[in-house]
C-alpha cells in the first residue's frame, strides 16, 4: 500500500460508520494523520475504539450540517445514513446532511485548498432503465417517493461538487458507491446482506420482498475502501463520477441461499411486498474504474461473506 513520507492531514467524515470506520484504518496504515468526524447516528464508536490509542487518530463529535474548521490537506466525505431503514427515519435531516453537508465540506475545501471525495451512491440511478449502469446514464429517480431523501440529496450533492469544480476550481473525486458489505455494518440497519445474516443466524424467518428475482451486486469492503483510495490519488482530471461496485449480479434468492448455506441455518423464507421504488436490477459497469484507476473488485461473495457471517455472531 501507498504510504506517504509526510504526515497527510486527513478528514473523514462519517468516519465511525462502516465504511469510514475500514478507511480511517486503511489511512492511518498510509501514514496519514486521521480526524474522524461523526454524529454518532448511525456510526458507533465501537468501530473505531481500537484506532483511539493511535497518537494519529482524533474523533470529533460532529454534525456536517453545521461547518467545521479545521487544517487539513484531504476530505472523505462519507457523512449521510445509507440504509432505507435509517435514511427514511428523519428524512428531511437525511437530504439535510447530503446537501448542507456538502456545501459545509466544499466550503472548508476552498478554504483550506484540500481535495475532496464525495461518496455518492448507486441510488442516484433510481429504479434503472439501463443494465449494467454506467455513468453517462442520468438515472430514472422518484423525486418525491419515499426514498428521495436520499436518492436526490445524494444527486443534489453531485451537482454540489461538480459546480465548485467548475466555478471554482476545487479538485473533487466522485465516486457512486454500489452495495458494499463486511464487518462493521451495523447489525439493525435494514440493508439485505445484514438482515439476511442476521435472521439466519437467529433460525428466523428470511425476509424477501417482491418474488427474490431483484438483483443486487455486493463488494466486499476491502475492495470499496482500494478503489475509494485508488480514485482520491488519481490525477485531478479524473473527477468521476466512478462507479465503484461488483459487477458479479445476484437475485436475493441466490444470496439468502448462500447465507444459508455458509450459516447452517434451519431459516426457511418469507416473502413480503416490495417497497415503493425498490430498484428491480442493481449492477456497476465499472469499465471506466477499470481504465481511469486499474481497479477492480478481487473478493468474491463467498469468500467476502465468512468474515461478515464471523462479525455478526456478537450480536446474536
Amino acid at each position: 500500500m501507498k504510504k506517504y513520507h509526510f504526515n497527510k492531514r486527513v478528514l473523514v467524515t462519517g468516519g465511525a460508520g462502516f465504511l469510514g470506520s475500514h478507511l480511517c484504518e486503511a489511512l492511518l496504515e498510509r501514514n496519514c494523520d486521521v480526524v474522524c468526524a461523526d454524529n454518532f447516528f448511525t456510526g458507533r464508536r465501537g468501530n473505531v475504539a481500537h484506532l483511539l490509542s493511535n497518537p494519529r487518530f482524533e474523533v470529533l463529535r460532529h454534525d456536517i450540517t453545521f461547518p467545521l474548521f479545521v487544517e487539513v490537506d484531504e476530505i472523505y466525505n462519507l457523512a449521510c445514513p445509507a440504509s432505507p431503514i435509517h435514511y427514511q427515519h428523519d428524512p428531511v435531516q437525511t437530504t439535510k446532511t447530503s446537501v448542507l453537508g456538502a456545501i459545509n465540506m466544499l466550503g472548508l475545501a476552498k478554504r483550506v485548498g484540500a481535495k475532496i471525495f464525495q461518496a455518492s451512491t448507486s441510488e442516484v440511478y433510481g429504479d434503472p432503465d439501463v443494465h449494467p449502469q454506467v455513468e453517462s446514464y442520468w438515472g430514472r429517480v422518484n423525486p418525491i417517493g419515499s426514498r428521495a431523501c436520499y436518492d436526490e440529496g445524494k444527486r443534489c450533492a453531485e451537482t454540489l461538487f461538480f459546480d465548485y469544480n467548475r466555478q471554482l476550481n476545487l479538485s473533487i473525486k466522485v465516486a457512486r458507491i454500489f452495495n458494499t458489505y463486511g464487518p462493521n455494518m451495523h447489525p439493525n440497519d435494514g440493508r439485505v446482506v445484514s438482515n439476511f445474516i442476521m435472521q439466519a443466524l437467529r433460525n428466523e424467518p428470511i425476509t424477501i420482498y417482491g418474488d427474490g428475482q431483484q438483483t443486487r451486486s455486493f463488494c466486499y469492503v476491502s475492495d470499496l475502501i482500494d478503489g475509494i483510495m485508488k480514485l482520491m490519488d488519481s490525477p485531478d482530471d479524473v473527477t468521476g463520477p466512478v462507479n465503484l461496485g461488483n459487477p458479479g449480479e445476484f437475485t436475493m434468492l441466490e444470496l439468502a441461499q448462500a447465507v444459508i448455506e455458509q450459516t447452517g441455518s434451519q431459516s426457511e423464507l418469507k416473502f413480503e411486498p416490495l417497497p415503493q421504488d425498490d430498484p428491480k436490477q442493481r449492477q456497476p459497469d465499472i469499465s471506466l474504474a477499470k481504465e481511469k484507476l486499474g481497479w477492480e473488485p478481487t473478493v468474491s461473495l463467498e469468500e467476502g461473506l465468512k468474515p461478515t457471517i464471523k462479525y455478526f455472531k456478537q450480536y446474536v
